[in-house]
């Protein structure tokens, strides 16, 4: 049976209490509190309009090393052809990701209380922003949640051709330089397996995770990139 979350603020281990489709709980609320220990736990809210919030601990687990990116030769020669931003429009982003077209999906998780949710986050400094400008009109990016060494990819879109995936390689330039680990894409999908990502156990990555998701890292490195 899948635990039912109170509102005290803890999680069932993943390892332990995960069903095979990779639910951990349901239920519970999206505070700031509860988001942050979640994601520190290797766990991510998911579900659609008229569900109960439902708790995720995949496995298997998709990760992207830095070092695996795959810029090939064609998107390297696109990156000049925009501008990348960093935390300049995140609830445009995010809004964006959630009205995207989805191949097999006829909705979106990214409901309106998710997104309340997640802009509280970003005003807070835990939720980040990428975004793919071309003549001053936002044509693609990226969000997700830092924790720690590891950025937690959430969603992406693309209005032109690539948008995404530069500003994603874009991203990962500068994750590089600041010194974190891994990127987090939760779910296995054929797109970004195609940009190097790769399919770990859950508990690969909850021990990946726990090496890294305490380390500090300073919230200047995303004020910096922003300027």
């Amino acid at each position: 049976m899948i635990p039912k979350l109170s509102y005290h603020l803890s999680f069932p281990d993943p390892l332990l209490h995960a069903s095979n489709e990779g639910i951990v709980a349901y239920g519970g609320d999206l505070s700031p509190s509860r988001l942050m220990l979640a994601y520190r736990s290797g766990i991510f809210p998911w579900y659609g309009i008229n569900d109960p919030i439902l708790w995720w601990s995949p496995d298997p687990r998709l990760i992207l090393e830095l070092d695996d990116f795959k810029l090939t030769r064609s998107l390297r020669k696109k990156i000049p052809q925009f501008e990348i931003r960093f935390d300049s429009a995140f609830s445009s982003v995010i809004r964006e990701c959630s009205t995207a077209p989805r191949s097999g999906q006829s909705g979106s998780w990214i409901v309106p209380e998710m997104i309340e949710a997640y802009e509280t986050l970003h005003a807070l400094g835990h939720a980040h922003s990428v975004e793919a400008y071309q003549e001053g009109i936002l044509v693609g990016g990226l969000y997700g949640v830092s924790v720690g060494g590891v950025f937690c990819g959430e969603s992406m879109f693309a209005k032109v051709s690539d948008a995404s995936k530069v500003a994603l390689s874009v991203l990962v330039e500068h994750l590089r330089e600041w010194g974190y680990d891994f990127i987090d894409c939760q779910v296995p999908t054929p797109h970004l397996k195609s940009l190097g990502a790769k399919e770990v156990s859950r508990e690969f990555f909850l021990q990946r995770l726990n090496n890294v998701s305490t380390l500090f890292m300073e919230d200047n490195f995303w004020k910096m990139a922003k300027i």
